[in-house]
């Protein structure tokens, strides 16, 4: 399997959702399965059918998880010296040239990404488009609504 790309942060939130899917979810689906046979003909039961498909789901989840986590790669961008360029946990500042409008984003792992609190992942076209940048380049990206035009004001490793 490749290599998986994430920050401290992320492999953290990973490893509390496989802790929480083995502590809490998994006994959980093992109750509602026991209750769902112990009302009878499991050819009828629609409670053992959807608690079947929810041990299907958190098992399928649990074993992702170990998968990413084994072949996870941490970053710590506070420990990151790319001399101003645009790398994997950077935080970018820009402005959108057509909108003069200023965004930050911090650029993570594909299971990190989430526009509402700014991090993108690094395999986003805005991403892509960025990395190898320093404050002062201008980057295009090719959006779904065409090409857009960003300047890099700041590069930080936070």
């Amino acid at each position: 399997m490749t290599k998986v790309p994430l920050t401290v942060r992320g492999a953290e939130l990973l490893k509390e959702e496989l802790q929480r899917l083995k502590s809490v979810e998994r006994p959980a689906v093992i109750e509602a399965i026991a209750e769902a046979r112990s009302h009878g003909d499991l050819s009828e039961n629609a409670e053992y059918d959807a608690a079947k498909e929810r041990q299907a789901f958190v098992e399928g989840r649990i074993a992702e998880l170990e998968a990413k986590l084994s072949n996870a790669v941490i970053i710590n961008p506070a420990e990151l010296d790319a001399d101003g360029r645009v790398v994997f946990g950077a935080t970018v500042e820009l402005m959108d040239l057509e909108t003069e409008e200023n965004v930050t984003y911090q650029i993570v792992g594909d299971d990190e990404a989430d526009i509402k609190v700014s991090k993108v992942s690094v395999n986003s076209p805005i991403s892509r488009a960025l990395i190898g940048k320093e404050a002062g380049d201008v980057a295009e990206v090719v959006a779904p609504g065409g090409i857009r035009e960003y300047e890099v004001l700041d590069v930080k490793y936070i």
